[in-house]
């Protein structure tokens, strides 16, 4: 039996602490779970934090060429992609669901951009929230699946991961769609805010997105609720929330950073590759559970996901650069799913006894 439902012992007291400090740990125990769970999620953020430290200073070491500055630039921009689709798992995943459709989703979004700007000629800014758009119609879709028909997240977003992939060949008529016609669209990931500076706009792009996500899930009514859903739905249903309102709109958000990564990525190629998004889901996830959200739900942060993204590029990158073959990078992410997962697990077999 935990601390917290032990009854109050009788106190001890000593002429050093008036209380005792086994009586002071356990008031704090019974008192202030909070504190417990904002400390053991900070405490995740700075092992995290300090793995990736470690792991850049081990490919600094292994070929400084990992140290230079147009490298750590491409590291950057390769966690712009992972890192926006991690920022709307968070929220999904907070609310114990989760979301496989996010890598076919992103393509899928892509080509709807490429439609918009290539086949019908729209201005620039439509191509944009035309890919948002399609990334929070198809989020809005998921989330109707989930809450109203009651069809479990794994289930759902599986066959949208589906629906996504065959849309996105369907509609470029398996094709890549080239925006060689669309003056500054290129510009919007790799265009330079400052010239001569070697960090491009999709990396600003990107902690303003992760800004906002930050906000929106530690400090308004939206992200309150993800965390209450996550927590206990049945509990949350029982005040009086709508939950099944709610999910749906969160589906709907975290839909909408997969629809600005389909647009970034399109951006940063030129061209909207209706067959790429496959895999891309699983290092999103991993993301996620890296930077401490529990796949459970109830618990999460998007500092923690950001560091967590960087953390999987910063892996890619450099065994690319120490020359390991594709297939045992593969291989090493595997491994580091596995440990996440792993790492979860235990997390929260310490809280529950």
């Amino acid at each position: 039996m935990s601390t917290v439902n032990k009854a109050p012992e009788a106190p001890t007291r000593s002429p050093q602490s008036p209380g005792g400090p086994g009586r002071l740990r356990s008031a704090l125990a019974v008192t202030s779970p909070g504190l417990r769970v904002r400390f053991q999620t900070s405490l995740q953020q700075l092992m995290a934090f300090g793995s990736l430290i470690v792991l850049v200073i081990l490919f600094g070491i292994l070929n400084p060429r990992f140290l230079q500055p147009t490298n750590l630039s491409d590291i950057l921009l390769s966690t712009v992609v992972i890192g926006l689709l991690a920022l709307g798992a968070t929220f999904v995943i907070v609310t114990g669901g989760i979301d496989l459709s996010v890598g076919t989703g992103m393509s899928l979004c892509s080509v709807m951009t490429g439609v918009v700007l290539t086949n019908l000629g729209m201005p620039l800014i439509f191509g944009v929230l035309g890919g948002i758009l399609a990334g929070a119609l198809m989020g809005a879709v998921n989330g109707f699946f989930v809450s109203y028909l009651k069809i479990p997240p794994f289930i759902a977003t599986l066959a949208m991961m589906m629906v996504a992939q065959g849309l996105a060949l369907v509609i470029s008529g398996t094709k890549p769609i080239y925006f060689n016609d669309t003056p500054g669209f290129s510009s919007i990931a790799l265009g330079k805010p400052i010239a001569g500076l070697v960090i491009p706009n999709a990396v600003f792009i990107f902690f303003a997105a992760a800004v906002i996500a930050g906000i929106v899930l530690s400090r308004t009514l939206i992200g309150r609720y993800t965390f209450s859903i996550g927590s206990n739905e049945e509990a949350t249903a029982l005040s009086g929330i709508n939950v099944r309102k709610w999910k749906m709109l969160i589906y709907t958000l975290a839909g909408s950073f997969t629809g600005l990564a389909g647009v970034m990525i399109a951006a940063r190629l030129n061209s909207a590759q209706p067959g790429q998004g496959m895999g891309y889901e699983l290092q999103a996830i991993a993301a996620v559970v890296i930077g401490g959200t529990s796949l459970v739900g109830g618990k999460g942060s998007i500092i923690g996901t950001v560091i967590g993204a960087l953390i999987m590029s910063v892996m890619t990158n450099g065994l690319r650069v120490i020359s390991v073959p594709q297939e045992w990078q593969n291989v090493a992410i595997g491994v580091v799913i596995l440990i996440a997962v792993y790492l979860d697990m235990l997390r929260r077999k310490e809280n529950t006894t």
